[in-house]
């Protein structure tokens, strides 16, 4: 097929690109700079400049774009720039998507675990249960919203909620990790709430799951089938490294350094991937201990 991928450049979408051009995909990079190989084309969501004549016969479109929720202290003006980079991006893109002579069969547009969140403590969630409350709950419903353009145009889109994505070089690891390795490791606060994660390879693979099996539509958790709580990851990631598991990370220590974001490492999401399974994608790394392994 030939797929587009906005937000090529990032941990999940650089995986992506290399999973898609190995499989023998035509893989169109959208970028926001001067195009620097040949499967690149520029746009300018700011600008709303989409390069639809880079678009002909795109099959689907993948959106992973969006500053990171967790490169910074959550100010009142860094909310402002995670909100904007979603919902501007998405609308710009959803909207060009529509005026293509021969629009593309699929639009897979990113959104997060934090659409139930920050803490639903014990309970399960599936794309059945009600978005939280907070600022990542109301972030993500107007981010999957505004894939609307496209649903409106009969393009079939998917929302991949992502979970904690794990692999190696980047990811939610990638802060835990020295601290591990120097035996500096424990679990947030009190070690109960569920993490929900996800393997990269596992993520990568969801994705072409849902760019290549006709007929997804609607939001897919992207979390692997077994969350564990916090303490337990902790547990199974400083055995992995042969290295001891020391006191906790203080519920305090996290509001003084993080803010506002320290909710999301203290609250407890436990989400299973119940629409992905039903239609038919296998895990190959569905357990916290198989998460981290590969990653490591």
């Amino acid at each position: 097929m030939r797929v587009a991928v906005a937000g090529s450049s990032g941990f999940v979408g650089s995986a992506l690109v290399a999973e898609l051009e190995s499989a023998g995909h035509d893989v169109v990079r959208l970028v926001r700079r001067a195009p620097a190989a040949a499967n690149e084309a520029r746009w300018d969501p700011e600008q709303g400049v989409v390069p639809l004549p880079r678009l002909t016969d795109v099959e689907a479109v993948v959106h992973l774009g969006g500053v990171n929720v967790g490169s910074r202290r959550w100010t009142r003006g860094f909310k402002k720039q995670l909100h904007h980079s979603r919902i501007r991006s998405t609308t710009v893109l959803a909207s060009a998507l529509t005026g293509l002579p021969t629009r593309p069969r699929v639009f897979v547009s990113a959104s997060a675990m934090g659409f139930y969140g920050p803490d639903r403590g014990r309970e399960l969630l599936d794309e059945e249960s009600g978005p939280g409350d907070g600022f990542l709950a109301r972030l993500c419903q107007d981010w999957e919203h505004a894939a609307a353009p496209a649903r409106a145009a009969d393009i079939a889109v998917c929302h991949p909620r992502f979970g904690l994505v794990v692999g190696p070089g980047g990811g939610a690891l990638k802060p835990l990790l020295p601290l591990f390795r120097l035996g500096l490791g424990g679990h947030f606060g009190g070690g109960e709430q569920f993490w929900s994660t996800v393997s990269l390879h596992d993520a990568v693979r969801a994705l072409r799951f849902l760019i290549e099996q006709h007929g997804c539509v609607g939001p897919y958790n992207v979390t692997a089938p077994e969350p564990v709580s916090n303490g337990e990851f902790s547990r199974l990631l400083a055995a992995e490294l042969h290295r001891p598991r020391l006191l906790p990370v203080p519920g305090f220590a996290l509001q003084i350094a993080l803010g506002q974001a320290s909710s999301e490492l203290l609250g407890s999401l436990r989400i299973v991937p119940t629409r992905l399974t039903e239609a038919g994608f296998e895990f190959d790394q569905p357990d916290a201990r198989s998460i981290i392994r590969a990653a490591l």
